[in-house]
């Protein structure tokens, strides 16, 4: 059938019983992405296929990570700078449409990560197996790179399984699981990962028929009166979460849907149009860029063995409690140490509710609350390769403990500190290893916020930082390294934006409004809420011991709060009063008008402290800043960072926003050292 035809990214292959596989394999690559070059095979190999009209067609994967994980960004990158986006767009929708079109049956056979185009193929297909297991993701998250999906994803995804379960998929960009896309009716058959192909061959044989209930839920909510009922309703609770003027992609995703009629070829070629449009937009060329960054930052742990089964944490808080279960979760062996064991047990207790969300199933659950221990008495020290201090914010304190814990090392373990300010030179001062000594400096909550700075010191072993650095990533967070000066990155350009919104909440502005200009900037929280979600407690720690080095005042009225056991929302009261885990924000009078000048304020202090941690080398370059910012603040992403949104707005427009700010409020916002850098006049990637 296929004679004479060679690829280098697709294998062939024709049984005894008339079934042809094809087996996507990209050449060089340990991951399928969906390059020109493959598609211009796949169309050569669909063309052969309409031709020879062979019993059957299954697709599958020969790489152990998955089936495919979307289109090959970097192209995609090329071309919008291109302008060639539309066309591209529209070959790869014929490729698809043409494999949709063959009269045989069709069918995906789906293991590991299928996303983006890799789900559009699975879509062009009749009917789709994947493997019944943890590791298999089906989505289309083509919404976190600004734009929504291409080639047919929003066509075909609501007419399969409905719009009420397609709308939000695509939306969110959140993945189905295996079970999740066969109740959905995603995928007509689960199976064992030993018997996908056999299986796979047996749907072509037997030809799976949908639920009707399925079927009818399909039709009816694409139907006409349908989506101009649903549409208004998925983008007010559309908005409730973003703003169109931030993030373009989703609302012009509904458009797409709710304008689609019955004819395919009228739905492709909205669905084109719309991408194109998307593809030329700021915040897809600042989210295309952030996830080249999370890709580097995830490369930063790669090529290493860390080295490390054990890992003892002392300080069962908030932050070391997390931290232990976090590991645990992740399949290390834990301890975690305190003064009394009623310490320890609440984190414990946390930690199983984390294992239960995460892991569903109660033997993995019980499996990792295995593999964390309670240890009163430090003796996993002796037993760890890695130890994590993560007591509280006292020099002094951190110094004893080191003495007690290095003793015991027996070859290279590491020590690390989750300080989250204290310069690194100063507490390694005393160690008998200090080249073993680094930070590790996690955010709050462990769970949910995903980066983590590796704190250096001038004598840090460089091989000591590329374990720790391989550790981040064994346990999925995005590792970026940092110099260990006072508030290292993230919280040295934080807190120039906590400590100005609360000297303006002392001025009179509300809170709430605050929050809402904040937001409006594209903060994912407000500061107010911020400082209550961190704890006033840490904020006037950390602003104790940052503010001499950044010329901060602690705004008045935080002690107060602290002493009277209003620390936000661990105490159910700070700055806002918080009922069953939100804050219960006061109604602000519909008249009042805020400063003119409230975002700068707000804003600019973080982008001048930002140039200055590039001038001093915080970090290595602008991406990783930017990256480190974004993934440690949760910095307007659609604006790319600091570095990024002073290229955007240009330097010399930026400073003089902040001359007027120092000579209306004072020397606080005074530009620091290295405006003058010459990475911040590269053009906006």
């Amino acid at each position: 059938m296929f004679e004479g035809l060679r690829f280098k990214h697709w294998k062939t292959n024709v049984g005894d019983d008339g079934i042809v596989v094809l087996t996507f394999d990209r050449e060089g690559a340990s991951a399928n992405a969906l390059s020109r070059e493959a598609l211009d095979e796949l169309d050569t190999i669909v063309e052969r296929l309409a031709i020879e009209n062979p019993r059957g067609v299954v697709i599958h994967s020969a790489k152990p990570s998955g089936f495919a994980v979307g289109a090959d960004i970097r192209e995609f990158v090329e071309y919008a700078q291109t302008g060639t986006v539309l066309a591209n767009i529209e070959n790869g929708q014929r490729v698809f449409e043409n494999l949709a079109r063959l009269s045989c049956p069709t069918v995906a056979a789906i293991h590991g990560a299928c996303m983006g185009g890799g789900t559009e193929l699975a879509l062009a297909c009749r009917q789709r197996i994947a493997v019944d297991d943890d590791a298999t993701k089906i989505g289309l998250p083509e919404v976190m790179l600004g734009i929504h999906p291409g080639w047919g994803g929003t066509a075909r995804l609501p007419r399969l399984i409905g719009a009420p379960d397609a709308l939000p998929a695509m939306l969110t960009g959140k993945p189905f699981n295996a079970r999740r896309a066969k109740a959905v009716g995603l995928v007509d058959r689960l199976a064992r990962a030993d018997e996908l192909l056999a299986e796979a061959r047996h749907l072509i044989k037997r030809p799976h028929q949908r639920p009707f209930a399925q079927r009818a839920k399909a039709w009816a909510t694409n139907t006409l009166p349908a989506r101009a009922i649903l549409a208004p309703m998925v983008r007010k609770q559309t908005a409730a979460k973003v703003r169109k003027e931030h993030y373009p992609a989703p609302f012009a995703l509904i458009d797409t849907w709710a304008r689609g009629g019955s004819s395919i070829q009228q739905r492709l070629k909205l669905e084109a149009k719309s991408v194109a449009k998307l593809a030329t937009t700021p915040t897809a060329r600042n989210l295309i860029r952030i996830f080249f960054l999370q890709e580097r930052l995830k490369g930063l742990g790669g090529g290493t063995d860390h080295g490390i089964k054990h890992v003892h944490v002392v300080g069962a808080g908030t932050m070391g409690g997390d931290i232990a279960a976090w590991s645990a979760l992740k399949g290390f062996d834990v301890t975690l140490q305190d003064r009394e064991l009623r310490f320890i047990e609440p984190a414990i207790k946390r930690a199983r509710t984390l294992f239960e969300k995460k892991l569903k199933a109660s033997a993995k659950v019980d499996a990792a609350v295995g593999r964390l221990r309670a240890d009163v008495d430090g003796k996993g020290v002796a037993e760890a390769d890695l130890a994590i201090e993560a007591i509280f914010e006292n020099p002094e304190a951190k110094h004893a403990l080191y003495a007690a814990i290095e003793p015991q090392f027996q070859a290279d373990e590491i020590l690390a500190s989750n300080t989250s300010s204290i310069p690194l030179d100063e507490l390694r001062q005393g160690l008998k290893a200090p080249q073993r000594f680094l930070g590790l400096h996690f955010f709050n909550p462990v769970a949910q916020m995903p980066l983590v700075e590796v704190v250096r010191h001038d004598a840090l072993d460089p091989a000591i930082e590329k374990r720790a650095l391989a550790f981040c990533k064994a346990i999925g967070k995005l590792p970026v390294p940092v110099k260990g000066t006072p508030g290292f990155l993230v919280n040295r350009i934080l807190m120039p934006y906590l400590m100005e919104a609360m000297r303006l909440y002392n001025e009179g502005v509300p809170g709430p409004v605050l929050d809402r200009e904040a937001k409006k900037f594209g903060m994912p929280m407000g500061p107010i809420e911020l400082a209550d979600t961190v704890g006033l407690d840490v904020c006037a720690s950390v602003g104790k011991e940052l503010a001499p080095f950044l010329g901060l005042e602690i705004p008045h009225g935080l002690e107060e709060k602290i002493a009277a056991n209003k620390r936000g929302k661990k105490d159910g009261e700070g700055l806002y009063v918080w009922k069953e885990g939100k804050a219960d924000k006061p109604d602000v009078d519909p008249d009042y008008v805020p400063p003119a000048d409230i975002q700068d304020r707000m804003i600019l202090p973080m982008v001048n402290e930002a140039i200055a941690c590039l001038a001093e080398g915080v970090v290595d370059d602008a991406d990783l800043l930017d990256a480190g910012v974004i993934f440690g603040t949760g910095f307007a992403p659609f604006r790319g960072g600091p570095i990024q949104y002073v290229r955007t707005e240009g330097v010399a427009a930026v400073r003089e926003r902040l001359a007027k700010l120092e000579a209306k409020h004072g020397v606080r916002f005074a530009k620091k050292e290295g405006w003058d850098n010459p990475e911040l006049t590269l053009s906006p990637a």
